[in-house]
């Protein structure tokens, strides 16, 4: 039971999450459609996390273009795009000199209601995304709402049926390599019936099936040389032989397991508290013991957890988490209020309008 003398997103988190953030010199990214959010965690100091919520409708997955400096948010019928201006950061009216980055909105795709799940930079620079409501990966551009590049196989029609539940997408070089679904079904939401033994990876270039009889796989990626994916039906993180099909489990976790980074050797996980009512998620074996929403963060190297933050209020479920490299405080601003139409960013220089 939620204890409304909290603040708002109140955590708790272990001793060395801040410090550890602080020595990576990085800020945590997730994002909440249950609470309609995409939170910044980031270090107040060595003791001490300080946190930065934005409302956003329905925000899933979010994509960095590192060579540009800029994020993109997948939200309930749109995809949003904001260019970082470290300068209009330094000068925010509101509290100049506290943030090191600023991420300011620059472009709106307005894409439908596709139920957008993961959303990935390409090597071109190009928006991917997993369209779920249709079944495929698509381009996401200003010219249509969506451009079907790759479905399954078995889908036979470009239908609004989330057929298989298709969610995620690991890229490879820059290019989209493996997805995951929940089945090979194909009528309409055919992945609800054995939710917890039909989860499938796909190889997107050879529309081969790497490997199949998985829990409900989420956020596929290629970290190194290796595909990781987590199995939410089991709490665990596998390392895929996509030569094999075979999979090893790197650590197992007690809770529901979606949305994961890494950066530099360490692996920051999204947990959900699950919903006992959901006809989907209360019939789960594990569902008692999932009971917490927050991060847990893993050295990959030793499979040792370093780590976690759980939180108390306001945040049950995760969709994506994302790291924020060589960024302590960030910030981020939405359209809801007019304070983005006065940053104004141009190749050489920024300026903040005067109120009038």
């Amino acid at each position: 039971m939620t204890d409304t003398s909290l603040a708002p997103f109140s955590c708790h988190y272990s001793s060395q999450v801040p410090e550890l953030l602080l020595r990576l010199n990085c800020t945590i990214a997730i994002t909440t459609y249950q609470a309609g959010k995409l939170v910044f965690i980031s270090p107040q100091d060595a003791d001490t996390l300080v946190q930065l919520p934005r409302s956003f409708a329905k925000p899933m997955g979010i994509a960095v273009n590192k060579a540009t400096d800029q994020l993109a948010l997948a939200c309930k019928d749109e995809v949003v795009v904001f260019s970082n201006s470290y300068e209009l950061a330094q000068h925010y009216p509101q509290s100049p000199g506290k943030y090191d980055a600023l991420y300011m909105p620059r472009a709106t795709y307005h894409t439908g209601p596709l139920d957008i799940h993961d959303l990935c930079y390409d090597k071109d620079g190009k928006l991917v995304a997993v369209n779920t409501l249709f079944s495929c990966i698509v381009g996401i551009d200003d010219r249509y709402n969506f451009t079907p590049l790759w479905k399954p196989p078995f889908i036979d029609a470009m239908v609004s049926e989330d057929r298989c539940h298709l969610n995620g997408l690991a890229l490879k070089d820059g290019v989209p390599k493996y997805a995951t679904a929940f089945n090979q079904g194909n009528k309409m939401q055919s992945w609800r019936e054995n939710i917890t033994k039909t989860g499938v990876v796909f190889d997107v270039e050879t529309n081969e099936t790497v490997v199949e009889g998985l829990a409900m796989p989420h956020s596929p990626r290629w970290f190194g040389d290796a595909l990781y994916v987590l199995l939410s039906a089991s709490g665990e993180l596998i390392r895929v032989d996509v030569n094999t099909g075979k999979h090893d489990v790197v650590v197992k976790l007690d809770g529901f397991v979606r949305g994961m980074d890494l950066y530099k050797d360490y692996l920051f996980i999204g947990l959900s508290k699950l919903r006992k009512k959901s006809s989907t998620f209360g019939k789960l074996d594990f569902a008692e013991k999932a009971n917490q929403a927050g991060i847990v963060i893993i050295h990959l190297p030793t499979g040792s957890m370093v780590g976690n933050i759980s939180y108390l209020t306001s945040l049950d479920e995760i969709y994506d988490v994302h790291i924020l490299g060589n960024k302590i405080r960030p910030n981020i601003l939405n359209t809801a209020k007019p304070d983005h139409k006065q940053g104004l960013m141009i190749p050489d220089s920024t300026y903040w309008a005067k109120s009038e």
